[in-house]
């Protein structure tokens, strides 16, 4: 075989002709880019001159940006200031105000809970109170933005609420100093019997991991010897408090997530440190469709590695990383950087190519789970139109796991839908249940106490009478009854009615106590520690 040869001087001449093609190439892509930005800037210039209405350069700007996001992928999105200050606020893990969930019922002012901790818990106000006035004036048929805008405010300022509450003839006045709130990520956490503890997370804050073991903590002390984790309905959040979630659960050295991008930068490998205090639990995590993001990274580094097992439905598949990137007006935007992969490899990212933003974001019918029970080995496809060719994975130990984004789970126990019926009066609840406790409040109080809980969610019984009422308030808000499909969710409405009651004497705790009575996922979950304990190697 014949090899060509080049003198020096040609090779010379080839690389500078070279250098400077590849300057006019670059050259040229730059051009491109200013070519297409003055391309844009003359439709908005043209558009703000020449249009029929009058229109805002910088909501066209805005317009201009979300599209330019929304072509890329369904998570890299433009944050305006007004959205960004609310989406910091509830990831920063704090406010400043007077320590109150309200709900506008009937345009008064009600408090559905006072947070824990908070100023209005400390100087006594209760859960179904009704604001009236507000530093001495009227708060009737305030907006929720009203409410914000008056009672939040800097931390030793004050303000003065006036209330009523029922079994009190007369209006109560507390002069509340507002205060930094938190904003729990750990819904609740309280022991069950058999040694199980229970904790259920909302989301992935900056003080999640901090709620999170100082929760683990004290269900230790009492006694805890086994977990239920429950991340569903848990969007995600901060990839480092999922890392250290995790990392409490694993052994030294044991791969948590990795990231891989286009640029090597935003490349980052999470392994465990070894040092996590409930690496001897025996481990069980709920999760859901709408489990996304970090709850997918804890869940699925808990599943590679035989940690625990995973009960539930097939996870959202939010396996996209992004970085924020702050504007000069107070807004910002994320954009994509990289995706998040599992320890076995697993790309937790769904796909999305094709889809609309509603087709991506509601649950598709034809991903809907056709079967429930054991799938340890994940040998059973789980969709009703399985796609056979979905990627397998190996766990620690040797099991398959299904790639093509999401984490399923080992156990399949599907939530089930509600009717339509069931899901109308669930949002009448809150003005059923405040109109209940107008009328049995003072007496439920007296009879249970601060303390009394356990007691309650034993002995207090949803009874006919109750139910009644609950569906005669539904039709005078224009609820029609339907007997076929309240029989059906009869077990849920009536969990529904006491955990809400529930959640107005003891706060979440009473209602997750209650709720979770009539919980399919959570009932299976208890059941299954032996195998559990079983896969992790432990007693």
């Amino acid at each position: 075989m014949f090899r060509k040869q080049y003198s020096p001087a040609a090779v010379f001449i080839l690389i500078f002709a070279g250098v400077l093609l590849g300057a006019q190439i670059r050259a040229i892509s730059e051009d491109n880019i200013y070519e297409q930005l003055n391309k844009f800037r003359d439709v908005v210039s043209y558009t703000q001159k020449y249009y029929v209405d009058e229109v805002s350069p910088s909501k066209l700007v805005e317009a201009a940006i979300e599209g330019l996001l929304k072509s890329l992928d369904p998570h890299s999105v433009y944050i305006d200031p007004k959205q960004l200050t609310k989406v910091q606020e509830d990831f920063k893990g704090s406010f400043e105000g007077i320590g109150i969930e309200f709900n506008i019922l009937n345009d008064t002012i009600t408090v559905v809970v006072p947070i824990f901790g908070g100023p209005s818990e400390k100087v006594g106000i209760l859960a179904g109170d009704k604001i009236v006035k507000i530093d001495g004036e009227s708060a009737i048929k305030f907006t929720n933005d009203d409410v914000q805008k008056r009672l939040r405010g800097e931390k030793g300022t004050k303000v003065t609420v006036e209330i009523i509450r029922a079994g009190v003839k007369e209006p109560l006045q507390f002069t509340i100093v507002r205060d930094k709130i938190p904003l729990y990520s750990v819904d609740t956490a309280f022991m069950l019997d058999d040694g199980i503890g229970y904790i259920s997370i909302n989301r992935f804050a900056s003080n999640t991991y901090q709620e999170f073991i100082t929760n683990a903590r004290e269900l230790r002390a009492k006694g805890m010897r086994k977990m239920i984790l429950d991340l569903r309905g848990n969007p995600g959040g901060y990839l480092e408090q999922a890392f250290r979630m995790a990392n409490e659960f694993l052994a030294k050295g044991q791969m948590v997530v990795y990231t891989k991008g286009r640029r090597p930068e935003f490349e980052e490998n999470y392994v465990a440190t070894g040092t996590g205090e409930l690496q001897d639990i025996p481990l069980i995590i709920l999760v859901a469709r709408s489990s996304a993001s970090a709850s997918e990274i804890v869940a699925g580094a808990v599943q590679d590695h035989d940690r625990g097992l995973i009960v539930g439905e097939t996870t959202f598949g939010k396996g996209l990383v992004q970085r924020q990137f702050d504007l000069s007006d107070g807004s910002a935007f994320r954009l994509t950087t990289a995706r998040y992969y599992t320890p076995s490899g697993r790309i937790i990212q769904r796909p999305y190519d094709g889809k609309s933003d509603e087709e991506y974001y509601r649950a598709v019918s034809a991903e809907q789970l056709d079967f429930e029970g054991e799938n340890i080995s994940h040998t059973v496809e789980t969709s009703q139109k399985a796609d056979t060719s979905r990627p397998r994975y190996r766990t620690d130990g040797g099991r398959i796991v299904l790639g093509g984004g999401g984490i399923t789970p080992d156990y399949i126990v599907r939530a089930g839908f509600l009717s339509e019926y069931t899901a109308k009066m669930r949002a009448r609840i809150f003005e059923f249940v405040s109109g209940f406790m107008d009328k049995n409040g003072p007496a439920l109080r007296e009879k249970y106490g601060k303390n009394g809980v356990l007691r309650f969610t034993e002995e207090f019984a949803v009874d006919k009478p109750l139910l009644d009422a609950f569906i005669a308030f539904g039709e005078s808000k224009g609820v029609a009854f339907n007997k076929e499909q309240y029989e059906k969710d009869q077990e849920y409405i009536k969990a529904l009615v006491k955990a809400s009651i529930a959640r107005q004497l003891f706060g979440n705790e009473g209602y997750f106590r209650a709720l979770l009575k009539a919980d399919t996922q959570f009932r299976a979950a208890c059941t299954l520690f032996p195998e559990a304990a079983k896969i992790a190697g432990l007693k």
